[in-house]
Parts: structure tokens; C-alpha cells; sequence
């Protein structure tokens, strides 16, 4: 009796998963050296762990300070981990491959797909290259500028350092900074506000509508995912400023702050929970209006494609698409003269439902493990959310997780990194599709 062996075939999905387990694990072993702390001691395990995952899922969530716990080592395995993470491991090792004059067969175009989030394999190289060119030279650029504005206040080495590590955690849309309160002291600072959001609002429009623009150059010419990213970006934006802005005026915290700061700060904050995780203001100290307002722009977060998380723009807005549609009683979903595929708004559908229900089942956990403590619900349903949408913004709970919090939300931001749909692909991606054809029958719905 001859036993032959049978051969494991791994689809794309689950490479990317084991991949980014692997890089999880390595950074861990790195952080949790005692050359990785500042004061020469590890950091323990778990603590590493969880910080490893945070800077691999661009969240920038963390149980410790990465200016002020770890070494320059330290920071700058966790500077590494969030450039490999949010721009694609993937994308490096086939950029090596290329450069070395390797040839890249159907089975390597087909990996690198799903972490570029293209529709086709075609060009999927030339793609990976432009994507790394653009996102090193925005980084380059945005890190030259904050280091000449940074010099007179640390010093040219020092203020270099600094832009670096601020410019690839921007970029990659992860919120670990260098100072114990974010960007808290430079509330009024124009240039910091501006160049530093700029960068992370890029980066979360993601790599397709960055490449669209940059090779079609009008807007007329653009793709209907680029069209549908860019304006939903922007009235997230537009509106997140306005509303901001106008209730936090009342809030007494608030009443010492100029005109400027107030405009900056509105601006500012309507943008970083797009996923950026950095924040110029004390959340907690913000109204509550303001806060769970937050929470919905974390929910949304970034494009898909990009270096953020949460549903994305693209999603949130087929589902308001569709949700018209409805109500105008129409037969198609449509935007710009263009019809939106029945499975495109039925997937959509699919991220936000699974999305809501994982948010929900970890805020209840999170409620359980960490209620001995007090936190408020909303100060749960904040963190989990940002950990979820890999937002990186905190309310206070994520420095004072157990253990078992600590599991859980290291999940959650795993789980929001990959999406939904991906863990769900990974699972099931075998599965053939029914061939029985049920008749259709009515269900009453409202």
C-alpha cells in the first residue's frame, strides 16, 4: 500500500496572515531584549507582544511609552515594524526580488494582490515600485521639512531623528509619537498640523487612488473607487471640522485656547481619527458629544488600499449609496454615471455587519475583564474601536488593560488589520458554490 503525500496549497490570504504573524513574533522577540528598554530590563512578553502587534497593524495603541520606555533600539525596531506593516511585506520582498532580477511568476503576482488591493494582477510589480518610490519620497520630504522647523528647539540630530520616526508613523497612519503627550505642545503650531496630516491623510487614501491621480492626473479621468474615496474623504473631513469646531466651543476646557488653536485643533482632530492615532488635544477632556463622534470617524477610518483601518470610505459610502437608492425605490446603486455591481454593495454590507458584531463582542468582553476597575462604557467602546479601526487614539483604557484585556485587544487590532472579509476568506476559501437554486419568497422588513 503506497501512501502519497499530499501537498498543502496556501491561498494568497493566508500567506499574508502567516506573514504577518511571523513578523509579529519576530518583533516581539526583538522588543522584549533588554537592549530594546530604556532602562536595560525587558519589558516582559506580553507587553512586547502587544506592542509588536500594535506597530505591525499600524495602530500606535500602547501599555508603554515608546519615547520614554524603550532604547533607540527599541524605537527603532518598532520604526521598522510599522513601515513593513502598514506598507506591505509583501511590497519589500518583491521590490528586492526585482531589483535583484528575479522573475516573479503568476503564483507571486497573485500574493501580492490582496496587499495592494488591485482588481487585476496586470502591472502588479511596476505597481509595488511606484507604491514604495511614493510613499519613501513623501516620508523623505515631510521628514526634511519637520527636521529644519524641529532644529532650533532639539538640535539638527536630534529633530532628525524625530521627523524620521514621526514621518513613517504619519504616513503609515500609526499614532506611536516620541513625546508622552502626542502632539499635545504643538496644539498651535501650523506647520506640524499641517505637514504631519497631510502625510497620514494621504496615506489613508490609499495606494490605488495615489497611483490613479498620479498617472491620470484629472480628475475627470479617475477610476469610480478613486472618485468615491476622494469625496467621501473630504466631506468626512469638511464636516468632521465643522462639527468639532462648533461643540467644542462650549467646552470649558477649551476656554483658553485662540482662534487659531480652536481652528487647528478642530482640523486636526477630525483628521487623525481617520487612523492616525496622533491627536494635539486631551480626548478624555473633550465633550462627549465630541468623543463618540470620534468613535463613529474611527468606525469609518481610512480607503481601502491604504495604511489605516476601519470599514473604509468606500464601504460607508455604497452602504449610504444603497441606503438611498432604497428609499428612492431604484433598481441600481450607482454614483458618477456608474453602475455599482449587486455583490460589490452585498460585500460592503458584509464588512460593516461583521465589523459591528466583533466591536460589540469585544466591548462586552472588555466590560467583564476590565470592569473591577470602573471604566466608563464609553471609555471601553472608545478604545475597542480605535483597536478595531487600527485608529491608535485612547481614552485611558488600553495603558490599564490585565492581561486577558490585553489578549483580547491584541486580537481586535489583529482582526481590524487584516478585515473581516480577509479571516473570513482565509477560512472558507474552498467552499464551492451551491448549486441548488431556492424559490425566492417574501420577508417582511421595518
Amino acid at each position: 500500500m503506497s501512501l502519497q503525500k499530499k501537498t498543502v496549497h496556501f491561498s494568497p490570504p493566508q500567506w499574508i496572515v502567516f506573514g504577518f504573524i511571523l513578523l509579529i513574533f519576530i518583533g516581539m522577540i526583538l522588543l522584549a531584549l533588554p537592549q530594546s528598554s530604556a532602562d536595560g530590563e525587558s519589558v516582559g512578553l506580553i507587553d512586547a507582544l502587544f506592542m509588536a502587534v500594535s506597530a505591525v497593524c499600524v495602530t500606535g495603541l500602547a501599555v508603554l511609552e515608546p519615547g520614554s520606555d524603550f532604547s533607540y533600539f527599541g524605537q527603532t525596531v518598532i520604526l521598522l515594524l510599522v513601515q513593513l506593516g502598514g506598507l506591505g511585506f509583501m511590497i519589500f520582498g518583491v521590490t528586492v526580488a526585482i531589483l535583484v532580477g528575479k522573475v516573479m511568476g503568476l503564483k507571486y503576482r497573485l500574493l501580492l494582490q490582496p496587499t495592494t488591493n488591485t482588481f487585476s494582477a496586470r502591472g502588479i510589480f511596476r505597481l509595488a515600485m511606484t507604491i514604495l518610490l511614493l510613499a519613501l519620497a513623501l516620508e523623505a520630504v515631510t521628514a526634511l521639512i519637520l527636521t529644519i522647523h524641529w532644529s532650533g528647539e532639539m538640535g539638527w540630530v536630534e529633530a532628525s531623528y524625530a521627523s524620521i520616526f514621526h514621518s513613517v508613523m504619519a504616513f503609515n497612519n500609526a499614532g506611536f509619537t516620541l513625546f508622552d503627550n502626542s502632539m499635545e505642545d504643538y496644539l498651535g503650531d501650523p506647520l506640524v498640523n499641517v505637514s504631519l496630516s497631510a502625510l497620514f491623510i494621504t496615506g489613508g487614501l490609499g495606494f490605488m487612488v495615489l497611483v490613479d491621480l498620479f498617472r491620470k492626473r484629472s480628475l475627470r479621468k479617475l477610476s469610480l473607487h478613486s472618485k468615491l474615496v476622494l469625496v467621501t474623504s473630504g466631506s468626512l473631513l469638511i464636516g468632521g471640522f465643522l462639527f468639532l469646531f462648533m461643540v467644542e466651543l462650549f467646552n470649558p476646557a477649551t476656554e483658553g485656547l485662540s482662534l487659531t488653536e480652536r481652528l487647528l485643533a478642530a482640523y486636526f482632530q477630525s483628521a487623525t481619527p481617520r487612523s492616525a492615532g496622533f491627536n494635539t488635544v486631551d480626548i478624555g477632556n473633550m465633550l462627549v458629544a465630541s468623543q463618540f463622534f470620534i468613535i463613529v470617524l474611527m468606525f469609518i477610518g481610512a480607503s481601502t488600499g491604504g495604511t489605516g483601518g476601519g470599514i473604509k470610505t468606500n464601504t460607508f459610502a455604497i452602504i449610504v449609496l444603497a441606503t438611498i437608492n432604497t428609499f428612492r425605490s431604484g433598481h441600481q446603486v450607482h454614483a458618477f454615471h456608474r453602475k455599482i455591481a449587486l455583490e460589490t454593495v452585498m460585500r460592503a454590507l458584509a464588512v460593516v455587519v461583521s465589523s459591528l458584531a466583533w466591536i460589540i463582542g469585544t466591548t462586552l468582553l472588555l466590560s467583564i475583564t476590565e470592569g473591577l476597575h470602573n471604566v466608563h462604557f464609553l471609555t471601553t467602546l472608545f478604545d475597542v474601536v480605535s483597536g478595531f479601526s487600527t485608529a491608535g487614539l485612547s481614552m485611558g483604557l488600553t495603558e490599564e488593560l490585565s492581561p486577558i484585556g490585553k489578549i483580547i485587544m491584541m486580537i481586535t487590532m489583529f482582526v481590524g488589520r487584516l478585515g473581516p472579509l480577509t479571516l473570513a476568506y482565509l477560512l472558507t476559501y474552498k467552499q464551492r458554490p451551491s448549486r441548488i437554486n431556492y424559490p425566492e419568497d417574501k420577508v417582511l422588513i421595518g
